[in-house]
């Protein structure tokens, strides 16, 4: 199967392809630019939602859900958001069809259009604090902390699988705070929350910083972001956190009488992340073999292939693999066993390889009479015998292990190709070689402007807990003097 996978060195973009295809993730959809998410894929994304989820409400955090349709006056009310995603809407101005006259199917019914318009979300923050207004009167209904699960619709051009397309699926957390200070701690909390997941679950090595104003989400007064590299040396955003300040408040007037009997509007966050983060698992971890998958957003942990020629012998082993199964399923694993006999053990190993199930299990006629099994890790492809007993138990450790490697061959990965630049030659070849640089910056969006048009370089965040980069220097393209480094890089 991976003969049909495009080698990475090749054509890295096609190997995204191929595997998002081949893996059975995702498929391209008859609607132009949105996908079909199939369910080994959506299975992983639910692995994500769940964590997640628990991780949102261990701070206070409930789910709630807003309508996919919003009133166009609605976006005029905060300017700057607006701009940030005028050009992305979807919008609805007629609610009825009705068959053609001239009996060529159905055409849109003059008579049924909309008094006003209805953009089809692209994010919520409109719809959200025109709702808040009628939650929020005194201090004591503050704060308020939500979450909804849903789709979005951003009208991209290029699209690509999971990475960018015209909807997709995500969280968007909006609260509502008394203070400033309280909404800032709220907006680095979540982008800790998403650090902390993507370390410990997606294996995936993440940078924490500031957006530079140029890079903020359009309405926000600040963006925290986590930053991964991909295997290409190619930077992706994997998760954002908004501090909103008043904007939205004061554009929806959401105003809280305070302890003191005055009216102060309220302070907001927003955050989110998206399916966009299947690309990002996909992209740190795959090889040429197909996915591979941490154990813990694995589907499947363990996937047992018995081998043997005679019916008593598959039933002896699949009798002994349901009695593993069961005890892997009391520990609370996922178990398959492939029992399919149309198919050659071989083929098997390439299919469940190609979707990246974390540990392998063969077992025959010789491995059961030595009391013995084979197997297999997805990771680094080694195979080995172990005797069966306490194989439960022995497989829970290789799965620990198998979550460290992911983890540290993706953190060395990103650690080699992350480096002080300050030499503006330099800078120009060694963005092409796929590198994370660490560089001083004037703070103007003239200068970063000028390095992206040279260079597709774009300024992605300003670290806060990679490396202590508040010196003085002198900016990498203008010369002037700056008082910090910044990660720059060509993204995604």
């Amino acid at each position: 199967m991976a003969d049909h996978i495009t080698n990475r060195a090749e054509n890295y973009s096609q190997w995204y392809n191929d595997l998002v295809l081949k893996a059975d993730l995702a498929e391209q959809s008859p609607v132009r630019g949105c996908m079909v998410i199939k369910p080994y894929g959506y299975a992983i994304w639910e692995k994500m939602q769940r964590i997640l989820d628990d991780k949102f409400k261990a701070t206070g955090v409930q789910n709630a859900y807003f309508p996919i349709f919003i009133p166009k006056s609605f976006f005029s009310k905060e300017a700057e958001h607006i701009a940030g995603f005028a050009k992305e809407c979807a919008v609805v101005t007629h609610h009825r069809l009705m068959n053609d006259p001239e009996g060529k199917g159905v055409v849109v019914d003059p008579s049924a259009k909309l008094e006003e318009e209805l953009v089809v979300r692209p994010t919520s923050e409109t719809i959200i604090w025109s709702t808040y207004k009628n939650w929020i009167t005194s201090w004591r209904d503050l704060p308020i902390l939500c979450n909804q699960w849903a789709n979005v619709v951003r009208w991209e051009m290029r699209t690509r699988l999971f990475l960018r397309t015209a909807e997709f699926l995500w969280q968007e957390g909006h609260t509502a705070h008394a203070t400033r200070q309280e909404a800032e701690k709220e907006t680095m909390q979540m982008v800790n929350v998403y650090a902390d997941f993507a370390r410990k679950y997606m294996a995936m090595p993440v940078i924490v910083g500031h957006k530079s104003p140029n890079e903020r989400f359009a309405g926000a007064l600040d963006t925290l972001t986590i930053e991964a590299m991909m295997q290409d040396g190619k930077a992706l955003q994997a998760g954002t956190s908004h501090f909103l300040g008043q904007n939205f408040a004061k554009s929806f007037d959401v105003q809280y009488t305070d302890k003191e009997g005055k009216q102060q509007y309220v302070w907001a966050t927003s955050w989110g992340v998206s399916t966009r983060l299947m690309g990002a698992l996909i992209m740190a971890h795959g090889d040429d073999n197909g996915l591979v998958l941490p154990p813990a957003l694995a589907p499947i942990h363990l996937v047992m292939v018995p081998i043997y020629k005679k019916d008593e012998e598959r039933e002896a082993i699949l009798a002994k693999m349901e009695e593993i199964k069961s005890q892997m399923q009391a520990k609370g694993y996922s178990v398959k066993i492939d029992d399919r006999d149309t198919l050659r053990p071989g083929y098997k190993f390439a299919e469940w390889e190609l979707k990246g199930v974390p540990v392998r299990l063969a077992m025959g006629p010789r491995d059961l009479q030595n009391n013995t099994v084979e197997l297999h890790r997805r990771d680094n492809l080694e195979k080995f015998t172990v005797g069966i007993d306490g194989i439960a138990d022995k497989i829970v450790s290789l799965l620990d292990e198998i979550q460290d490697a992911i983890y540290n061959k993706a953190l060395k990965f990103r650690d080699s190709r992350l480096e002080k630049c300050d030499n503006w030659e330099d800078f120009k070849e060694k963005i092409k070689q796929g590198k994370f640089l660490l560089c001083h910056w004037d703070g103007t969006e003239e200068t970063e402007q000028k390095i992206k048009d040279e260079t597709k370089a774009t300024i992605r965040c300003i670290p806060v807990d990679t490396c202590v980069c508040e010196e003085e220097g002198t900016d990498i393209f203008s010369g002037k003097p700056s008082k910090a480094r910044v990660v720059y890089a060509i993204s995604y």
